[in-house]
């Protein structure tokens, strides 16, 4: 939920003028950290070799 709330986040940013580049860059980041962590969990919970 949190990296869909951050998407539209920085859609909105994208789209502000004045186009503030830095939170648009922090964002993405955050966005960037959250779907890697996802990533993580996901495989955490399915393992690719049975055990």
């Amino acid at each position: 939920m949190e990296h869909a709330d951050l998407d539209a986040l920085v859609d909105l940013s994208a789209h502000a003028i004045p186009l503030d580049q830095l939170l648009v860059r922090r964002l993405k980041k955050r966005r960037l950290a959250l779907r890697d962590h996802i990533s993580r969990l996901e495989q955490a919970l399915n393992p690719a070799e049975p055990a």
